[in-house]
């Protein structure tokens, strides 16, 4: 049987343990991580620096 990976593994650890409040943290922090991402990559990056 394979592993699970980590975000399923994070996951079950949230359920598991009752850290719910964990939950918004990581969804702000991979929007943030997502618009540093495509602000360099993106046609679309001047849309984008005003959010920062």
């Amino acid at each position: 049987m394979s592993e699970p990976s980590l975000a399923r593994e994070f996951l079950a650890f949230i359920v598991q343990e009752k850290k719910w409040w964990m939950l918004p943290l990581i969804a702000v922090l991979l929007i943030v991580g997502g618009l540093i991402v495509f602000a360099g990559t993106s046609p679309l990056a001047p849309f984008l620096y005003p959010l920062f």
